[in-house]
């Protein structure tokens, strides 16, 4: 008798195409969030094996701050006409000339929260029953209390204590009219984890990711890029230094690190040697010890 061995990257794709085939399964409407960040384009290349040779059976939702890096715009459009898939785009301008949202004023104002808003509004008005996410456990202590399919009330809230118990994987997505989930599939998977898969799969990138020269300024103990958004304080100067980034949110949020590592085998190497979270240059994080959970049970990713 012949006996296969999968290695732990087989094991947790494998168990992520399960969970995306269950949702084309069980939901009407579903979409997969769309950030241009490393977790949603990883989302996407499981999507593109899971339904091959068929074309993804998703659309694409991206919620549009306007204060997005013009690099991961300029991905998010080439990785569309690749697929030939459909993007829906909820913008965030949209909802503040609406007056559907007000923007933040001030040094460390940001559209992050305003996001919720615009992404409730966009489920509502496509009928969406069911929004596929790239959040992972090991991300933040509020993503860690996921389950792979998270129930959303009627107003897009969320609830950590009235989650589906999700048995010998038996995935639950019932729900009324008005309600929706959002789905998890990597939810088990750790940063290095999605590092060596794309490595292994050779999956296409923004060049944030990668180490290059860039103008930064020193703020809330990150190296925030340099931008037509970013308002300079007396005490704060912009410098050129070799930066590359761990995770991607607007540009005026989004904290660098110094690297070297220009290339996927040289971020391998500096994540396992990494100490803090990859969110730890996120200042949207350090409001409060309860902003990702306070921003999620609101509605947010």
């Amino acid at each position: 008798m012949i006996k296969y061995y999968l290695n732990y990257l087989d094991e947790l794709e494998s168990e992520a195409i399960y969970i995306l085939r269950e949702v084309w399964a069980q939901f009407q409407n579903p979409v997969i969030l769309f950030s241009g960040g490393k977790d949603s384009i990883l989302v996407t290349h499981l999507a593109k094996k899971a339904f091959y040779p068929a074309k993804i059976p998703f659309a694409l939702m991206h919620v549009d701050t306007g204060h997005n890096f013009p690099e991961t715009i300029e991905f998010r459009d080439r990785l569309i006409a690749e697929l030939g898939a459909q993007l829906i785009v909820g913008s965030v301008q949209e909802s503040i000339n609406a007056g559907r949202v007000a923007e933040e004023k001030g040094k460390n104002a940001t559209r992050n929260t305003l996001q919720i808003t615009t992404l409730l509004d966009a489920i509502e008005s496509n009928k969406i029953d069911c929004a596929i996410g790239g959040g992972r456990r090991d991300e933040e202590k509020a993503r860690a209390k996921e389950r792979f399919f998270s129930h959303r009330d009627d107003f897009g809230q969320w609830d950590p204590k009235n989650q589906r118990p999700e048995l010998w994987n038996l995935l639950n997505g019932k729900h009324f009219e008005g309600e929706h989930f959002r789905a998890f599939p990597i939810s088990n998977w750790t940063e290095m984890d999605v590092w060596n898969y794309i490595k292994r799969e050779d999956i296409a990138i923004p060049s944030l990711y990668l180490a290059h020269q860039r103008e930064v300024v020193w703020r809330s103990n990150s190296w925030i890029p340099n931008s037509e958004f970013l308002k300079l304080e007396e005490d704060e100067a912009v410098v050129t230094k070799k930066i590359r980034f761990r995770t991607l949110g607007d540009i005026t949020i989004t904290g660098g690190i110094e690297s070297d590592a220009d290339n996927l085998e040289k971020i391998v190497e500096e994540v396992a040697a990494m100490r803090m979270t990859e969110r730890g240059n996120r200042s949207d994080d350090k409001r409060s010890e309860t902003a990702m959970e306070d921003r999620k049970r609101q509605g947010y990713f």
